[in-house]
């Protein structure tokens, strides 16, 4: 394999005339190894190929302030029809920008071709609609967003190659913007949640010139397409720092009318107990490196409402399920996931996980196992434990199902007061059970000639 670089005809702008500054990777505890198990594979393999294979972002920026990258994202001098055709599980995705998408196992890794910037498509406030300009590795590092995040990691040669001087900004703690901010935040508005956002996580202060525009920048997050915008708000509470993330959206003076689900966030009190716990469990869990499900924890933030209209109609009259019913009713129309660009499945089980709490108080009889036995019970079941937590939910209540979970088919018998077969058994008999044969019935006799007689 011929080690020399290939270079596409289209990408042969002249470099811009940057200081550069290459880091030896040595010096930060960096190396290939460092790396997950796919990206060495992709790295390599688009090495050995002849291309460029820069780790760029938030992967080398996490490796550096020390925590533990989400993933890798790949940048590159080949085209996406030269990297489709080094992998063969792969494919092209992105109407705006396209990328690369590099099945490896379970991993997928993203590799994008280095952006140029002079044949960009913007509309008429200046948002980027279509940029599918190819370009030079220090023309891409003009189009990044922070200088932290404009940092190219060279894992074959070890070496980090710095055009924007962001290592300087990461040891000073500094999030800065590449270019003018407000014409940046112009360009995708989005910026502004993501500054917000990263300065959270990271522990960065937000340099002045992205501080001093955030607030009049931020009404243009209105125009964002739904979907996109709603995905920025997940990542900001999947964050690690989601209730700090909360605060500094209020104290930049981000207006909440621009999403939906930003004003859902917004108009909640978040000094509130419940959605306290909510969040700082969910951060521990990020931290840990355990699942969260966003559907869970829509649920909990919305959940102050709908326990304060569920003591209205139970106060009303209402038996506790049918007030409960109420209650989530009462909140539909705010849930309406479709104006967010939220997927259904994540609002149903918001919906699902409410209306199982009243359920928890039925424990005798079938019941319990028909609880149980419902998809979202242990979902409902932890929520059982957040209200548990702050005092809302009953402590007996609370143990009881903690037990029954955990107990021998026998005292699951003694704790519902029957000995009738569990719900669960019954159903399961009723799918293995087979039908008995029908009796063929016999015709009757033909008894006319009697009566005749």
């Amino acid at each position: 394999m011929n080690s020399k670089k290939k270079l596409s005809p289209l990408l042969t702008t002249d470099l811009p005339s940057l200081p550069v500054h290459i880091w030896d990777g040595n010096e930060f505890g960096l190396s290939l190894s460092r790396l997950s198990h796919a990206a060495q594979k992709v790295v390599k393999q688009l090495h050995q190929s002849g291309y460029d294979a820069m780790v760029v972002g938030g992967g080398v920026r996490d490796l550096l302030v020390g925590q533990s990258p989400k993933d890798f994202d790949i940048a590159t001098n080949a085209t996406p029809e030269e990297v489709k055709a080094v992998f063969k599980r792969s494919r092209i995705i992105g109407r705006r920008f396209r990328i690369v998408h590099v099945m490896m196992g379970a991993e997928t890794i993203e590799v994008t071709t280095y952006r140029g910037g002079d044949q960009m498509q913007q509309n008429e406030q200046g948002r980027i609609m279509r940029d599918n300009t190819f370009g030079s590795q220090a023309e891409d590092a003009l189009r990044r967003d922070f200088t932290c995040n404009a940092l190219y990691y060279d894992a074959i040669a070890n070496q980090v190659i710095d055009y924007h001087h962001g290592m300087a900004d990461i040891q000073k703690r500094r999030l800065v913007m590449i270019g003018e901010p407000k014409q940046r935040f112009r360009e995708d508005p989005v910026r502004v949640l993501r500054a917000l956002r990263l300065s959270t996580k990271l522990g960065f202060e937000l340099d002045d010139a992205i501080a001093n525009v955030m607030a009049e920048c931020a009404p243009w997050l209105a125009a964002e397409p739904p979907a996109r915008l709603v995905d920025e708000l997940i990542k900001l509470l999947l964050s690690g720092h989601a209730l700090a993330c909360l605060q500094n959206v209020r104290r930049f003076g981000i207006q909440a009318n621009v999403h939906p689900f930003l004003q859902v966030l917004m108009t909640q009190d978040l000094n509130e107990p419940f959605i306290q716990l909510a969040l700082k469990n969910t951060d521990l869990r990020i931290k840990q490196g355990k699942h969260v499900s966003v559907g869970f924890l829509l649920a909990a933030l919305l959940w102050p409402k709908v326990r304060d209209q569920w003591q209205f109609f139970i106060a009303s009259g209402l038996k506790k399920s049918m007030a409960l019913s109420a209650a989530v009713e009462s909140v539909r129309e705010e849930l309406d996931g479709s104006r967010w660009g939220l997927p259904h499945r994540m609002t149903a089980m918001c919906r699902e996980i409410w209306q199982l709490q009243s359920q928890f108080d039925n424990q005798k009889g079938q019941r319990p196992y028909r609880l149980i036995a419902q998809p979202r019970f242990r979902a409902a079941y932890d929520f059982l434990l957040l209200r548990y937590e702050v005092g809302e939910a009953d402590t007996e209540a609370a143990l009881w199902w903690q037990r029954f979970q955990e107990v021998s088919t026998h005292e699951r018998e003694a704790m519902v007061g029957t000995a009738a077969r569990p719900y669960s058994e019954a159903v399961e008999a009723v799918v293995i059970e087979q039908p008995k044969k029908r009796r063929r019935r016999r015709r009757p006799k033909n008894t006319s000639m009697i009566h005749e007689n």
